[in-house]
């Protein structure tokens, strides 16, 4: 079976190479890049299962590889950055990353954020492809006003229209969609959403609503100030 390929695109020759190491002895493929426009081409020619991408690279920053993946593929993103308050990390968020660590980081910490998001795009823990997730049954094609989520197919319309989400923002939908009208706190959807077994970032969850917003709708999901969020039936 072969190994989950990871692209890491970071200008420091030190943490490249030893992060490396690291998720290679963990049973991963890497591809490390300096720069973001090798990054980017690294990318094209390989398409890895996931990239981690440090923000600050030279060429093309990692905001910006970002969104270039983004563009042509749903492929999970984590996004390095150097200071946890950075206004980076909410552009990386912004930009399609569908989680960040903060630099420095601890070996085993990187490890399981990676395992986390491959958990939630289809691959088993550790550096192994594996069988599909399933997601939370909410039972077929459940209908929101004009919002139609197809909870077997994987699709969701709006208007009769096909709403492309990332797998991160379609778990997030289910969540939504699995209690209409029930107000959904940000922990709740760390653990339930990105496989948080500790406490996150609620920023991560804050920016996904809002991209989700723009696609389904500004009104669909109201925020309840000081709880959470819930989709409105």
């Amino acid at each position: 079976m072969a190994e989950t390929h990871v692209l890491f695109v970071e200008d420091d020759d030190v943490i490249r190479e030893a992060t490396q190491l690291a998720l290679e002895r963990d049973g991963f493929t890497v591809t490390a890049m300096p720069d973001g426009l090798s990054g980017l081409d690294a990318f094209r020619a390989d398409r890895p299962d996931i990239a981690l991408l440090d923000v600050m690279v030279p060429g093309l920053d990692g905001v910006s590889l970002c969104r270039r993946i983004r563009d042509e593929s749903t492929v999970p993103v984590i996004m390095l950055s150097a200071r946890a308050d950075s206004i980076d990390v909410v552009l990386g968020l912004e930009a399609g990353a569908d989680d960040y660590v903060t630099k420095p980081f601890d070996g085993a910490v990187l490890v399981a954020r990676i395992r986390a998001v491959l958990r939630r795009f289809g691959h088993a823990s550790g550096g192994q492809p594996g069988g599909e997730l399933e997601p939370r049954p909410v039972g077929g094609v459940l209908v929101f006003g004009d919002l139609e989520v197809d909870t077997e197919g994987m699709e969701v319309h709006r208007g009769g229209e096909q709403v492309a989400l990332t797998p991160t923002e379609m778990r997030l939908l289910l969540e939504f969609s699995a209690a209409p009208g029930t107000v959904l706190s940000r922990d709740k959807l760390l653990e339930r959403v990105w496989d948080y077994g500790w406490g996150g970032d609620t920023r991560v969850v804050d920016v996904h609503v809002q991209r989700l917003r723009t696609k389904i709708g500004q009104d669909r999901i109201e925020t309840v100030r000081g709880f959470g969020y819930k989709l409105r039936p």
